[in-house]
């Protein structure tokens, strides 16, 4: 089946960030020109999903105005004969069909997703963690939903990380399938070093069947005392079986300060208007380091 919905949760307070964060959401901070989270409607973009649910909380209305129009701007943008930069915006707005509802209180990524129900319906949806720009050739929700349309089953993306981050993420226990594609049987969040499956780890991309409602809304609080995405997703693994693939392109964690720093870094090297100078620039640097 063809996947054409996505939920992106974004309602998280950005603590790892602060004082950035205090009065900008997170997923608004830039990566060179643009905010992340539109790296991530994009993303789901261009994978073929026309409709995303955005889950947000108190603060972060920001997010809707950058996806809507701005009659303004784009009326002062006109007048100025600006036609490139008047496109860049008319094509923000037009990117999906985006839509909001608010998580009134931060209970964790299950409470955020369980509250995607009525908008998914029956369907298999995509959710694109809102703390996670993957940028690369191929959209990686589309290598899962790829996987997703192949196996008729559930998709997680993951990444193999080191010990030290496992215990910070997820732990799962795979099989190889091919080059790029695992079976998954188990999972735990968050384990300790003794209890760990394996250092895969599921990295801010999945693709659910809508029974994965059903289950959260009788999962019990996990990690944190937070209604825990994975703990659902193990009942779906160990009855069902789920897939797993190490998508293509490069994870940036932008609830993180190394990882934004990062982000801005490599994307920098790459964009036109800012590449050569950054290129330059990282070169005089590193002569004084």
């Amino acid at each position: 089946m063809k996947i054409t919905k996505a939920v992106i949760p974004a309602a998280g307070l950005g603590t790892r960030v602060l004082p950035a964060s205090k009065a900008l959401p997170k997923e608004m901070l830039p990566i060179v020109d643009k905010p992340a989270i539109q790296y991530i409607v994009e993303e789901a973009a261009a994978a073929g999903i026309t409709d995303i649910l955005v889950i947000t909380n108190r603060g972060k209305g920001v997010i809707e105005d950058h996806f809507d129009h701005s009659l303004e701007l784009e009326a002062m943008l006109e007048r100025r004969g600006d036609e490139k930069t008047l496109k860049i915006l008319n094509d923000v707005a037009n990117l999906a069909n985006v839509y909001y509802v608010r998580q009134k209180e931060t209970k964790g990524l299950g409470d955020a997703v369980l509250k995607a129900k009525d908008f998914v319906g029956d369907s298999p949806f995509a959710v694109l963690y809102g703390d996670d720009v993957i940028i690369g050739e191929k959209p990686a929700v589309g290598e899962l939903c790829e996987a997703y349309e192949k196996y008729g089953k559930s998709v997680v993306g993951i990444k193999e990380v080191p010990d030290e981050l496992i215990v910070k993420y997820s732990s799962l226990s795979v099989k190889t399938l091919d080059s790029k594609t695992y079976a998954v049987s188990d999972m735990i969040e968050k384990p300790s070093i003794e209890k760990k499956l394996s250092n895969y780890a599921i990295l801010g991309r999945c693709v659910l069947d809508s029974e994965i409602f059903g289950i959260l809304e009788h999962t019990p609080l996990g990690a944190g005392g937070e209604l825990q995405l994975t703990d659902a997703m193990r009942e779906l693994a160990v009855k069902k079986g789920m897939i797993g693939v190490d998508f293509s392109g490069t994870r940036y964690d932008m609830g993180n300060k190394f990882g934004i720093l990062k982000a801005n870094i490599e994307v920098g090297l790459k964009h036109p208007e800012t590449a050569e100078q950054l290129k330059n620039y990282l070169k005089e640097l590193a002569d004084t380091l």
